[in-house]
């Protein structure tokens, strides 16, 4: 089993994911990252575009966002998106 990581999806109306997940990828504003278990802390802005989530159970998930900021700590993901289209 692949290790995990507990990622929160947030607009500023809701709450749009808080689940654990495998890997997430997202387009930053200097080109496209990927965030794995244990990733090194981390702060960036969002580009408009795809924030695609892979769960253990294999599914995938993409979300369209329009901007926002990721911040990675202590194997923990927080999208703080503008808005998801």
């Amino acid at each position: 089993m692949e290790p995990t990581f507990r990622v929160h999806v947030l607009t500023g109306e809701r709450t749009v994911l808080d689940e654990e997940i495998v890997s997430l990828q997202a387009r930053g504003t200097e080109g496209f990252l990927g965030v794995l278990a244990h990733h090194a802390p981390l702060i960036t802005t969002l580009a408009a575009g795809p924030l695609t989530l892979r769960f253990s159970d294999g599914r995938r998930e993409v979300l369209n966002l329009t901007g926002g900021v990721l911040e990675v700590q202590h194997n923990h993901a927080i999208v703080l998106a503008d808005a998801i289209a």
